[in-house]
């Protein structure tokens, strides 16, 4: 037996509570009664206490209790080797798209049945399923959706022999892939297509002009990229315009007339920036720059204040720039809601270009913003959003409830790269700051089409490949704990229930 998370078995200590509590648990001396005291004769007081345990049964019941909840945390499963001679190969299928899959590749899934192939979904326990039953079963459902395909690629990496054929039937879609493409030694077909439904609308952000108009931003997603278009609709309305204006709990909303029940909040407030400087003065003046560009040219209702002290910094900011090698208090760090600073480390020189993830991504014909100085710690925190040529990040998001904090391992700053003189920077600024997109969702909009060398990882011959020739197979054994688990809790309540004394 192993375990997912063997870090769960240090609640094993646990059981010292009911050791603690039984060994406490004295009961109260017996009284005895007598006709006169008058012949005892006076003595010496004496006192013992003897530690013994009481009703063992209850003990020993609630020590299982303990120990099986430690063991179901920890996430227990069995494993074996299959030899590879029983199968003749695998076809992996994500359950949340098997229908769709089955209908798009159905030549393909049907020759591999023919051939004798055994079917496995493509999740974290790759679970063996019938084709014919799973596909017969009209109240097949998964809210679960794979948000990693590489992940656990490299996973099967470990357990399955390279000499195995394997079958990967997947939608094509980029939101499907994030990180790093892995190594692998697998005999892997992967095939693609590209799902019934590749077209996605929506509206991204709305907001009040400084002339009262409402500017929308509206996403769009099709196999060939996501990209947003900005409309203006005046305060008279526009017939002819995509969108509906309502009112929703006292507040403004829009939504495309196309769509009427996914309406998004129409910001109507004034959006406040404030920026904190010690030394980068000249980071200051840049970053002024481009957000005054931005104001201009989205005609937002937005407040840029600068600060030489933090303790000046009044509360309730929508953003703070932290332009400081000084790290962000927390007091400091209470006051925005989204706060980016710069972050300290070793500075190594670099000579590469910054990249986005797809939510920020520009256009292709746009010039590589070069980097030349970078900031490299041994562990990062947060999501890299922006990296560099050779994936290290250089702008990273980390959520908490509080406060979404954007760690920045450059400067703005042309000694460290060329983004302040890049049209980039404000583009980039300007997706940060304004649209702020939520990325979760944004990647569950993203229908984006990724390229098949893209997408396969990279097939490397290894020491494994001489290996005896067999398949690892992982039983959950989750289901069988909590059996116990339940089972010795109903024991332990009837045997606490009938030692309880009788009151009369």
């Amino acid at each position: 037996m192993q375990f997912l998370n063997p870090i769960w078995l240090f609640a094993i200590a646990a059981i010292s509570i009911p050791v603690v509590i039984h060994l406490w648990n004295i009961r109260p001396g017996k009284t005895l009664k007598v006709g006169s005291i008058a012949l005892i004769t006076a003595a010496a007081q004496k006192s013992s206490r003897s530690f013994k345990l009481n009703d063992v049964l209850l003990f020993i019941l609630r020590c299982l209790f303990l120990l099986t909840l430690a063991f179901l945390l920890a996430a227990p499963f069995w494993q074996r080797s299959q030899a590879t001679a029983q199968v003749k190969g695998l076809v992996l299928i994500p359950k949340a798209n098997l229908k769709e899959t089955y209908e798009n590749l159905k030549f393909t899934v049907d020759s591999l049945s023919k051939a004798g192939y055994e079917f496995h979904f493509f999740d974290e326990n790759f679970t063996k399923f019938e084709l014919n039953k799973v596909l017969n079963d009209s109240l097949l459902k998964d809210k679960y959706e794979v948000k990693n395909y590489w992940n656990l690629v490299a996973k099967l990496n470990e357990k399955l022999p390279p000499t195995l054929p394997v079958y990967l039937l997947t939608p094509n879609q980029a939101r499907y892939f994030n990180g790093s493409k892995p190594s692998v030694s697998l005999n892997l077909h992967w095939q693609t297509y590209t799902p019934a439904d590749s077209v996605s609308t929506w509206v991204e952000n709305a907001w009040f002009t400084s002339n009262n108009s409402i500017k929308v931003i509206e996403g769009n997603s099709r196999p060939s990229g996501t990209y947003f278009t900005s409309y203006v609709i005046q305060s008279e309305g526009d017939p002819k315009s995509p969108f509906m204006v309502n009112v929703n709990h006292g507040g403004l909303v829009i939504s495309l007339k196309t769509a009427p029940e996914k309406s998004t909040p129409i910001d109507t407030g004034t959006l406040r920036v404030a920026i904190y400087s010690d030394k980068y003065s000249v980071d200051e003046k840049y970053l002024g720059a481009a957000l005054q560009t931005i104001i201009d040219f989205t005609q937002r209702k937005v407040v840029v204040k600068k600060y030489t002290d933090a303790a000046q910094i009044p509360t309730k900011q929508d953003w703070l720039f932290w332009l400081s090698d000084k790290p962000v208090g927390t007091s400091v760090l209470g006051k925005a809601a989204y706060v980016l600073n710069y972050q300290q480390g070793k500075i190594e020189a670099e000579s590469s270009s910054i990249k986005t993830s797809s939510a920020f991504a520009l256009a292709e014909r746009e010039e590589p913003t070069v980097i030349y100085k970078l900031v490299k710690n041994e562990s990062y925190s947060g999501k890299s959003i922006w990296v560099d040529g050779y994936g290290n990040p250089v702008l990273t998001r980390e959520q908490s409830p509080q406060t979404t904090q954007y760690h920045f391992y450059s400067r703005f700053n042309p000694a460290w790269n060329d983004l302040v003189w890049s049209n980039n920077f404000a583009k980039l600024l300007l997706k940060l700051v304004l649209f702020n997109p939520d990325y979760e969702a944004l990647n569950s909009r993203d229908l984006t089409k990724i390229n098949h060398q893209q997408m396969v990882p990279n097939i490397i011959w290894s020491a494994k490949n001489t290996g005896e020739s067999k398949i690892i197979v992982q039983t959950d054994l989750s289901r069988y704990f909590w059996l116990i688990l339940v089972a010795v809790f109903i024991v332990e309540r009837w045997v606490a229930h009938k030692n309880k004394p009788v009151l009369k």
